[in-house]
């Protein structure tokens, strides 16, 4: 009977010892565990309802003030990252450079906020926005059936 996991003898056993190698690397590099946070191209972020107010976090850990783009346009919050990065290490006829570029971006639509008044903070890795909400803004009533 065969085995129930295809096998393909042209590319031997020994095919995925690379992907294997290049895990631990990554495991260890000197920039772990940042490198991995940029690697899938998002971010974690919350969004709250407040009474007056949305209050949206964005979890960004090793991102400097500078890197970061805020906009807000017709009830959307655009939140863009773009990393630059150079390593240079150099050491006895040894030079190791690298650069790397990452960026990101989330949008959210809030429905009834205002465009004006939107307060950002960052702190420990933890961006911070404060967006009011519009005075005249509808509210759902509930609507009985006859």
């Amino acid at each position: 009977m065969a085995g129930l996991i295809p096998f393909n003898r042209r590319h031997g056993l020994y095919r995925d010892l690379g992907n294997f190698y290049n895990m631990v690397d990554d495991f260890f590099s000197n920039n772990w565990p940042y490198e991995k946070f940029f690697s899938y191209g998002t971010f974690k972020m919350d969004v709250r309802d407040n009474e007056n107010e949305y209050i949206v976090e964005a979890e960004l850990p090793g991102v400097e003030k500078e890197e970061i783009s805020l906009e807000f346009n017709d009830g959307r919050m655009t939140i863009s990252v773009n990393r630059k990065e150079e390593i240079k290490e150099e050491k006895n006829n040894y030079i190791h450079r690298e650069r790397r570029q990452s960026s990101m971006n989330r949008s959210v639509y809030l429905n009834d906020a205002k465009d004006e008044g939107i307060k950002a903070s960052l702190e420990n890795g933890l961006l911070r926005i404060v967006v009011p909400k519009k005075e005249d803004r509808k509210k759902s009533r509930r609507i009985e059936i006859n």
